[in-house]
């Protein structure tokens, strides 16, 4: 994190805590624009001085926040898949479940994230962008690397299937976001979802494989 953030960080853990729960929660419900900070610190019990001397601004907060989920929720995701897997289906398959079951462990984070990339504050909205657009280039050259090209039908071009099969994931995903724009995360139907993603990948795997 951030050296500008080392007041924050100099406080009793138990004190971050309140202040990174009190935050993502009414960001998660709010989204930037309509956040007051004043609800915040009430949540959090300290004063305004306190948080714009830990943070500087609204924005500064919100952006330190981002930042923070999403190293939690990256290094949970890679902590969870296997790299070692060769197979390049089992592999992204492992990719999308985890994305999912992440949702029961991080509830109120997902959604903080969630709402952040709905955000259309032009006050934060290209420092969203900027950051996404960071993490997919730096997971997905972790995800696509080094697997079994060898189970691929012959004359297959393997850079364009592999393209396809991320392609209908970001698609699925896409879809099931689509479904919680209006709702919570944790309304997500995860047997229904384990169910959907066996057909596509049986599907991917019928095309692509020997």
């Amino acid at each position: 994190m951030n050296s500008i953030f080392t007041k924050f960080f100099s406080l009793k853990p138990e004190k971050q805590q309140r202040i990174l729960n009190a935050a993502i929660k009414e960001f998660a419900k709010k989204g930037y624009k309509n956040t007051a900070t004043d609800e915040i610190v009430k949540e959090a019990n300290i004063s305004k001085g306190a948080l714009f001397h830990y943070f500087n601004s609204k924005k500064g907060l919100f952006i330190f926040l981002y930042d923070y989920t999403l190293e939690i929720l990256m290094n949970e995701f890679f902590g969870k898949i296997d790299l070692d897997e060769k197979d390049i289906l089992k592999r992204l398959q492992q990719v999308l479940l985890t994305q999912f079951m992440l949702v029961n462990k991080y509830p109120d984070m997902l959604d903080f994230v969630k709402t952040a990339n709905f955000e259309d504050s032009d006050e934060v909205k290209n420092d969203m962008e900027l950051r996404n657009k960071e993490y997919l280039i730096d997971a997905y050259s972790k995800v696509l690397n080094n697997f079994d090209t060898s189970k691929f039908k012959e004359n297959i071009d393997i850079k364009r299937a592999v393209d396809v099969i991320v392609w209908t994931m970001e698609g699925f995903v896409s879809k099931e976001k689509e479904k919680i724009k209006d709702h919570s995360i944790t309304n997500l139907n995860f047997d229904e979802i384990l169910s959907e993603v066996n057909i596509y990948f049986e599907l991917l795997k019928s095309s692509f494989y020997k």
